[in-house]
């Protein structure tokens, strides 16, 4: 992406309207709202079910399994239709499947295939045309967890773990019955990369699992109206401050049916996490973070015996420390492993022998590596995604272990996301950026060439869209560039004035303007633009992918510096002739939502109309494990907790504010929004209140879209 540069000011544009349309009436929110009647209609089309079968990339077109070309000289290959795979299936006495969205690869290095029927689960051979295993299947089953090396299968019934393997027996890992007690699903509310409670080792042998004890956490109640009599449905939500549950590791034998559990020891309030196997299966390595999240851990455990065998490395941060990811053992060399942290500055790779010595740092710069790809087939190059061309792109890159030297692989400007082929020849790169809708293309990661074999049309070529502008002001700092997205009205006209939204999140781990498909827009931007209203958006500091000096320095004091910074972005919306400063507006949710209450409430002469979804209202009623790790404890951090405090400053409201929650929202809890309107109600100021009976923490299906029809009401009365 070329920039235009400005002393103050970086700006990118796409200017709208095209020069014809076939189609004059504006989008409605049917076609911009997930759950929308005709919401996919305006999605752009990608391939379907893009997997790696060894190095082939195969995709679904039709009732046809394809292999797609690595040159532009080959054309699209039949790996399998679904007419010959379902006599295949016959010749096995196994139902055929309707359509080939079922067909599953187990794994790239396979020739497997999962078909999940409604009675039985099976592993389908589909070069031999024989069944591989079978498995009982019902309802009640969830969290699969498969070993493409033992054809062995994990799952949960209620709160339980279960193994089957591919001769028909089943195992009961666990038999708990207070249901306090969870097995075999992700622990630590989801935080510190944890996405599953079950991991099998590298040949499948063995089983490692959450075990999480929250029998000591205090019941919090949320509430059923769907029944004639409202019932209580109470969860296990660990306060900031309170007591947090335990968490332990379970190692499982399918040969003995015995489980041996790993001696974390005390203290048992702490975080395991980004649990990972040596190549051997011998050992697991576990990064144990205090609950104080300063000090973090990496230890290696025996997996036979569950005995502590070393401590490898600590890392200690004055703010925090957030290991997301588990060791990653080098290809080749199975005494050697890479961590991925954030203790230069920035997140990058270091290498390590498997004594705890630092060998050295992999990878070095002003910029984040996002994800890591694997190795290529030799185990020479690390492939990995980072931010090193530019903070609001991600790019792919390699990088030799031995000489240091590294070399971009992605072509195009914008935002990729990768994988690589069984054998780490190939990449499968997935992008798209402000002027492109996605492409797919197929990287030789030895001969650093590309091929790519779809593109998709712009799903808006036929409508007039506004114009989107991607730009950067500097923070309050003089010094930090903060990047923007503002989205202008239809037929803008720049002698009228307009008014303005501004749509914020702001909070960790989150980048809501990079240079993906229209700027990341969402469909309410498009919308409300169609409408006369200018939006925008900014990511403030404490945001991600700008280093962690960037992301902390909110530490301990959420909402101070993230309104600054907003409010630096009104200063460069005021310079603008045509906004209308006494005509702006704030919407966001969860996260967004709080910093709409800070807006509203710090600024309140700014800010003329706010709608708050989901709001954090006061951090001492939020989880521990997010909430502690940017705030400290309330005990650790009173002053912190009193001036992020929104309830308190609920007098201070001067404009319209419409508060919206999900009665049964686990996350954040409605006695956040309850608490911010009690706290109105003592203090003479009248936030209104509308709530989505029988949802969490969002909307979803059809009554998405009538919280935008909502939100979009709430405007038009007070803001237009």
């Amino acid at each position: 992406m070329k920039f235009i540069n400005f002393s103050f000011l970086l700006v990118i544009s796409i200017l709208f309207p095209m020069k014809s349309y076939s189609q004059d009436i504006p989008l409605t929110l049917e076609d911009l709202i997930p759950g929308g009647k005709t919401y996919g209609k305006y999605r752009a089309e990608m391939p379907r079910q893009v997997r790696w079968y060894g190095d082939n990339l195969t995709y679904v077109r039709g009732d046809s399994v394809l292999i797609a070309p690595k040159t532009d000289k080959e054309k699209p290959q039949t790996l399998l239709t679904l007419k010959d795979f379902n006599a295949g299936l016959e010749l096995n006495d196994i139902q055929p499947v309707k359509s080939l969205n079922y067909v599953q690869f187990m794994s790239p290095a396979s020739d497997e295939i999962m078909i999940v029927a409604s009675e039985k689960i099976y592993l389908y051979n589909f070069v031999t045309k024989k069944v591989t295993g079978s498995f009982t299947s019902s309802e009640k089953m969830s969290n699969h967890d498969f070993s493409d090396k033992s054809n062995n299968l994990a799952y949960t019934i209620d709160n339980n773990l279960y193994v089957q393997t591919p001769d028909g027996k089943e195992y009961a890992v666990t038999k708990d019955d207070d249901k306090g007690i969870v097995n075999g699903q992700a622990v630590h509310r989801n935080e510190f990369g944890i996405k599953k409670g079950t991991f099998w080792s590298p040949r499948g042998n063995l089983l490692a699992f959450y075990r999480m004890d929250e029998t000591m956490v205090t019941d919090y109640p949320l509430v059923d109206i769907s029944a004639r009599v409202a019932q209580l449905k109470d969860i296990k939500y660990p306060m900031a401050g309170m007591k947090s549950h335990h968490v332990t590791v379970g190692v499982f034998n399918p040969v003995t049916g015995q489980t041996v559990f790993l001696k974390t020891g005390t203290p048992k309030e702490k975080y395991l996490t980004n649990i990972a196997w040596s190549p051997d299966e011998k050992s697991i390595y576990i990064a144990e973070l205090n609950r104080g999240q300063d000090t973090c851990v990496v230890k290696s455990y025996d997996a036979l015996t569950g005995k502590s065998q070393a401590t490898l490395f600590t890392e200690i941060s004055s703010k925090y420390v957030e290991p997301e990811n588990p060791v990653l053992f080098l290809k080749n060399d199975p005494t050697k492993f890479l961590w991925q942290s954030k203790r230069d500055g920035y997140d990058h790779l270091y290498l390590y022998d498997t004594d705890g010595k630092l060998l050295k740092q992999v990878t070095k710069g002003n910029w984040d590596v996002t994800s890591v790809l694997g190795f290529d087939d030799k185990g020479e190059d690390l492939l990995y995604i980072s931010t090193e061309g530019s903070p609001i792109e991600k790019h792919i890159y390699k990088i030799n272990l031995k000489s240091g030297k590294s070399e971009r692989l992605s072509k195009e400007e914008g935002v990729h996301y990768a994988t690589l082929s069984a054998s780490g020849k190939y990449i499968c790169d997935i992008y798209n950026s402000q002027n492109n809708a996605g492409k797919v293309a197929i990287i030789d990661a030895k001969k650093n060439s590309s091929n790519i074999i779809h593109t998709a049309k712009n799903p808006y070529r036929n409508v007039q869209l506004p114009e989107i502008t991607l730009g950067s002001i500097k923070a309050n700092d003089g010094v930090t560039d903060l990047y923007y997205r503002v989205v202008k009205p239809l037929n803008f006209d720049p002698d009228k004035k307009y008014p303005v939204i501004v749509y914020v999140y702001g909070g960790p781990h989150s980048q809501m303007v990079d240079n993906s498909w229209l700027g990341q827009v969402r469909g309410w931007d498009i919308y409300m633009a169609e409408k006369g209203y200018i939006i925008f958006t900014l990511d403030n500091r404490g945001t991600s992918n700008r280093g962690i000096e960037f992301e902390n320095i909110t530490h301990r004091q959420l909402g101070i510096i993230e309104t600054q910074d907003q409010m630096a972005g009104i200063g460069y919306l005021k310079s603008l002739p045509y906004v209308d400063a006494d005509r702006i507006g704030v919407h966001g949710w969860s996260f967004g939502g709080f910093m709409t209450l800070n807006l509203m409430l710090r600024q309140p002469e700014t800010f003329k109309v706010g709608v708050a979804g989901g709001p954090v209202t006061d951090w001492k009623y939020y989880e521990i494990m997010y909430g502690e790790r940017y705030m400290d404890r309330p005990q650790e951090n009173p002053d912190g907790y009193k001036e992020s405090n929104m309830v308190d400053r609920a007098g201070d409201l001067k404009g319209r504010l419409m508060l919206i929650h999900g009665d049964e929202d686990p996350t954040v809890v409605m006695q956040q929004s309850l608490q911010f309107l009690h706290s109105a109600i003592k203090n003479g100021t009248h936030p209104d209140f509308f709530i989505y009976p029988g949802h969490g923490h969002n909307m979803s299906g059809r009554d998405r879209v009538h919280l935008h029809e909502h939100i979009t009401r709430y405007f038009d009365d007070f803001l237009k």
